[in-house]
């Protein structure tokens, strides 16, 4: 459905990437010929295209020349400017998440010390287990949260029926090899090419209540980020290029 005022090429767009993301056209499938296309919405081959191509800036589909439109393989984006959790962060765009619980227990935590909840999650996306997750919640907190059913309530949402107000998260993430444990749960050689999120979450008087580090596939993955003159601050850093 085209709203007052949108551009054709935009309803277009946003009706073939819903098909997309419902499977109607899987990854690595070809999408009908841009004739068949532009004949099905009514629209000029020109319309047709920069809907493609608006498609294209996505990331949800590749055009090769001379064989067609194909979709690509999914991603997970990872928005660096939303604080929430990279499930619900999926699921508001569209994909579906499985999230398994390898453990949740009252252990010694590196930074909280003796009685933090340890939370190790590992989440399958369309259907591949793609991040591995350790999660360690503050002392204050574990027994409100241990007995919370973490394969259907994501660990944000767990803290705010908590009573927890979350005000920021500092995280850091960084490209890295594979390491032997999360292998075991990601079914990927050693050596694979990962991203490691390293994530502190406050409350509003500034005490840390989650400990996390996810490790995450590089080939499933890529990292968006909306800026805004006041809204995301970013630091590169590495070795000088001579």
């Amino acid at each position: 459905m085209v709203r007052d005022g949108e551009p054709r090429y935009r309803a277009i767009a946003a009706d073939l990437a819903a098909k997309i993301h419902a499977g109607v056209y899987p990854a690595g499938a070809a999408l009908p010929a841009q004739r068949e296309l532009s004949t099905a919405y009514g629209v000029t081959l020109m319309t047709l295209r920069q809907a493609l191509r608006e498609l294209s800036d996505e990331g949800l589909i590749v055009q090769q020349p001379g064989r067609g439109t194909y979709v690509s393989p999914p991603h997970l984006a990872y928005r660096l400017g939303s604080l929430r959790s990279l499930a619900d962060d999926l699921r508001e765009q569209g994909h579906a998440v499985r999230t398994v619980v390898v453990a949740a227990e009252l252990c010694p935590s590196p930074r909280f010390g003796p009685g933090a909840l340890r939370l190790e999650r590992v989440r399958e996306f369309a259907g591949r287990p793609s991040v591995h997750q350790v999660s360690w919640v503050s002392p204050a907190l574990a027994d409100r949260l241990i007995g919370v059913d973490f394969t259907a309530v994501a660990l944000y949402a767990a803290l705010a029926d908590a009573g927890v107000a979350v005000a920021r998260a500092a995280e850091t993430i960084r490209p890295a090899l594979l390491d032997p444990i999360s292998r075991v749960y990601l079914h990927e050689p050693a050596g694979t090419a990962v991203f490691v999120s390293e994530r502190l979450t406050y409350t509003l008087d500034g005490a840390v209540v989650v400990d996390d580090r996810a490790v995450i596939l590089g080939d499933a993955m890529e990292i968006r980020a909306e800026r805004a003159a006041t809204g995301l601050s970013m630091t590169w850093s590495g070795a000088a290029r001579s």
